[in-house]
């Protein structure tokens, strides 16, 4: 646990200036060079000298011969007063947690005021990027419901994020807090730390960057999912955009042999071979070490090899999930795996997606055990078989109400395979022939519902049914189903949501 859940007010890492305050240098920086470029060139490569017409009158040229000493004053100046606002900034940014709510007071000019009842918390993103790892800081993001919501606390101690974190989950939970404060003394005592040396600093630094993503006590083993290297590798390879990119740089390559512009061509291109080069690099790094699991606070979502983050999502936040599939991903039966949030964090997810993406890849067995921890009771030896059928072909006995025959004038490939569900828990749509999705909705979480018929529809006796839930990604929606059995579903959602949300106590998943 941590001591910054006391109810008083706290500030953030002292070395949060340096962190704000780098990108804005950084940035500089980057403008310097550009202008320098042909300065480094002539520099880095003997023999290429910078061409008069480009260096005769360049602005960095002039400065460095003309005005050298105000050059450096004023550089120093600016640094100072980057410095100086950053550190007034963070002497005004402040937080407390008590046992209700949680606060952040921020803003120099423009002051600002905001709150978040714990027990309406929709998630806990812990994020490290490289840089602020060296210093052993965090940046801790407040997911709540609502647009812009959020709070972040940027930058903490990363003992000090993982201890707020679990506070913060464990008060939502409904557990007392006197209780898990008590369990905390006993555990650490309550000796102050003596403070550490420079030697210490540096092997706790070393120590955090060699262990695990996900912490082995945090959750047993059978419950943790990971992503294989090799088909992160392939996925994003068999990826449309990667096959189109692949596709664009063979023409270009034709192109160029078969004109005299070829050497032009190739200097244009150099760019976007370069960035493109880099997102795919970018994505695959930022997912090794990924892993998913189910801990006492929720599902924990970890990634990263560099910059590592991880999301802590409390039982009851998801509202849907949807496994959908690649066409080029069939071979290999690979899935991927997205869910509604009532919220979003401003962290991307693993593989650069959005958070809402827990699973970018993974094969039917983890697509399965994933599904089994964001819906906890769901995924039984009863319905295992149901569930897994709706990623397969239809088939004779699966349990799934489909649509018919004359709906194949709608659903030209999809009609045997479109389909639907029903669990007094659960709903579960079953969609498309050529890219192929099987959506979740936990009846607790259901909005509304409703049926609709356009002219096409009422003529041929179809109807689609759509759940309503939070905004996301995942639309609960399947047409072309025969007007009765529309109807049904309408009805059988409708009195599964209310029987659902009355026996629902997942906003207080602790407090047993």
């Amino acid at each position: 646990m941590t001591q910054l859940a006391d109810g008083s007010w706290h500030r953030l890492h002292p070395a949060t200036p340096l962190l704000r305050g780098g990108i804005a240098f950084l940035a500089l920086l980057g403008i310097v060079i550009a202008n320098l470029r042909e300065r480094l060139v002539e520099f880095f490569i003997p023999g290429v000298e910078c061409p008069e017409s480009l260096c005769s009158e360049d602005p960095i040229s002039v400065i460095l011969d003309r005005y050298l000493l105000l050059a450096v004053l004023v550089a120093a100046v600016v640094l100072l007063l980057i410095v100086a606002l950053f550190w007034l900034s963070w002497r005004m940014h402040t937080f407390r947690v008590t046992e209700e709510v949680v606060e952040v007071r921020s803003g120099v000019v423009f002051r600002s005021h905001r709150k978040a009842r714990l027990d309406r918390v929709q998630g806990i993103n812990v994020s490290r990027p490289l840089v602020a790892r060296i210093f052993g800081a965090a940046r801790l993001e407040i997911s709540a419901a609502g647009s812009d919501a959020n709070m972040q606390l940027a930058y903490l101690t990363s003992a000090n994020a993982d201890g707020l974190r679990a506070e913060i989950l464990s008060r939502a939970s409904g557990i007392r807090a006197q209780a898990a404060s008590a369990s905390a003394s006993e555990a650490n005592g309550d000796a102050p730390a003596a403070p550490a040396g420079l030697g210490e600093v540096a092997r706790q630094r070393i120590d955090e960057f060699l262990a695990p993503e996900l912490d082995p006590n945090l959750a047993p083993p059978q419950s943790v999912v990971t992503m294989h290297a090799g088909r992160l590798v392939g996925s994003t390879a068999l990826s449309f955009g990667t096959i189109f990119f692949v596709l664009v740089i063979v023409v270009l390559a034709i192109v160029m042999t078969a004109t005299d512009g070829g050497p032009y061509l190739l200097f244009a291109t150099i760019p976007v071979l370069f960035g493109f080069g880099s997102f795919l690099a970018n994505r695959i790094v930022k997912s090794l070490r990924y892993s998913i699991a189910a801990t006492p606070d929720g599902v924990r979502v970890g990634f990263g090899l560099l910059s590592t983050s991880n999301e802590t999502i409390p039982p009851g936040r998801i509202h849907s999930v949807e496994i959908s599939q690649e066409l080029l991903w069939r071979p290999a039966d690979w899935w991927t795996v997205r869910v509604n949030l009532a919220s979003h964090s401003s962290a991307k997810g693993a593989a650069g997606q959005r958070s809402t993406t827990i699973l970018p890849v993974g094969s039917r067995v983890e697509v399965l055990k994933v599904l089994e921890l964001v819906l906890p009771g769901l995924v039984t030896e009863a319905t295992r078989w149901q569930i897994e059928g709706g990623l397969d072909d239809a088939r004779h006995g699966d349990g799934f109400t489909t649509s018919p025959r004359r709906a194949a004038i709608l659903r030209w490939f999809s009609w045997r395979r479109n389909g639907f569900l029903l669990f007094p828990d659960a709903v579960v749509l079953r969609r498309g022939a050529i890219w192929r999705s099987l959506i979740v909705v936990p009846t607790a979480r259901t909005q509304s519902v409703d049926v609709r018929q356009g002219p096409l529809e009422r003529a041929l006796g179809l109807s689609a049914v759509q759940v309503h839930t939070v905004s996301g990604p995942v639309s609960a929606r399947i047409g072309a189903l025969d007007v009765r059995d529309a109807s049904r579903l309408f009805r059988g959602v409708a009195a599964a949501g209310v029987a659902a949300i009355e026996a629902d106590r997942s906003h207080r998943w602790g407090a047993a």
